[in-house]
């Protein structure tokens, strides 16, 4: 990590301890300076700003020093454990969880940091799920990581560990927490957690290292969740039910939210029921949302792309020509290849290669099995 980012992962560390600040302070600060370092130069002080907003960073100023010893404790944690701390103006910072209202200024990442900006379905549910809601979401988070999207859900019982084990048969999936990044809630995943990691998944959370699973802490988990995904599905949901937290997030935050309908005496249906009512796509097959979303994957991909290149229209149809369907079916050659091969021969970064792949995937040119890529006509 360079000095730069250094810097700006240190300026985000000091403004989260300290406490007189609210986040919704330090990111409009950072929306009129352009950099979370510079909240913390006096010299970009405004006299227009209200005098309480003054005073509290005038006492920020008076604790820099041990703030700064504090920051440092946790980068020097991370870089020791590998973890990644990724503030909010890093490229690599997920472009879709930067729009939502309330994004978290640091993220830590253990794993492979490349997921987070790759299109992502989230899928949610009941803790207490019953036998045909745990196979119904292992089987959908199965079938859309086949077909490329990146499943991304919260790591609980029940449906959550149901959609990160689907996804590990097929694809790659991200869990994000409601704790610090060292502390596995419920300890019963802890397997599920370990082979996230290891088939090249990762895991998420905006809390310090040390951080315990306190009840408050999983709402903000869940707006993570949708804000990372382009849309989000329920399984099985109670009415009063952190999953339906999660699919109101992703409403608010102009997301897609997918329902399973159920069985009218299932109390677990009442919260997906509800959801259809209020809009939801109702969903029978993995088709379904792929058919939805296959057009938002360009908009995705541009989103990723940094500042300093061209947007185009997002209106415009993305799909793969066959100029590009010539170039990459080259790379892929006629035997099973993996995504860092193919990023190597093409020379393509991570979105835009995953784009491609997903249109052929679509379009039946290609298959993906296990993370490797071949092809099939």
């Amino acid at each position: 990590m360079d000095r730069e980012v250094d810097k700006e992962s240190q300026a985000a560390l000091m403004l989260y301890f300290y406490k007189n600040l609210s986040p919704s302070n330090i990111l409009e600060l950072y929306q009129q300076l352009g950099t979370l370092s510079g909240i913390l130069v006096t010299s970009n002080w405004s006299d227009a700003w209200p005098s309480a907003l003054r005073q509290n960073l005038e006492c920020l100023d008076q604790q820099r020093m041990q703030l700064e010893q504090k920051a440092q404790g946790v980068l020097s944690w991370c870089k020791d454990n590998h973890i990644s701390p990724l503030n909010i103006t890093h490229s690599d910072y997920p472009p879709l969880l930067r729009e939502i209202a309330s994004p978290p200024p640091m993220l830590f990442v253990q794993g492979n940091i490349d997921l987070l900006v790759l299109p992502q379905i989230a899928i949610v549910g009941s803790r207490h799920a019953t036998g045909s809601g745990l196979n119904t979401a292992f089987e959908f988070a199965k079938m859309l990581a086949d077909s490329g999207f990146v499943i991304t859900s919260g790591l609980a019982l029940g449906i959550d560990g149901s959609a990160h084990k689907g996804a590990l048969e097929t694809g790659k999936t991200i869990a994000v927490l409601g704790t610090g990044s060292d502390i596995i809630y419920p300890k019963r995943h802890g397997d599920v957690h370990q082979k996230i990691i290891s088939e090249g998944g990762a895991i998420v959370t905006e809390f310090l290292p040390g951080t315990p699973p306190l009840p408050a802490h999983f709402p903000r988990r869940n707006r993570i969740i949708s804000g990372l995904s382009l849309g989000t599905m329920v399984v099985e949901a109670a009415i009063k039910s952190g999953s339906l937290i999660t699919a109101k997030y992703a409403m608010e935050q102009g997301r897609e939210v997918f329902a399973i309908p159920g069985s009218i005496h299932n109390a677990l249906s009442k919260g997906t029921h509800s959801l259809l009512k209020q809009g939801a796509t109702l969903v029978e097959s993995a088709a379904d949302i792929v058919e939805q979303l296959k057009g938002m994957l360009g908009h995705a991909a541009l989103e990723a792309l940094p500042s300093s290149v061209p947007s185009m229209p997002t209106n415009m149809p993305i799909k793969t020509d066959k100029h590009e369907n010539e170039l990459l079916l080259n790379a892929i050659g006629f035997d099973p290849v993996d995504m860092d091969t193919l990023v190597e021969r093409t020379g393509l970064s991570v979105v835009e290669l995953n784009r491609q792949l997903m249109e052929l995937q679509l379009e039946g040119i290609i298959s993906n099995q296990n993370g490797l890529y071949d092809r099939l006509e």
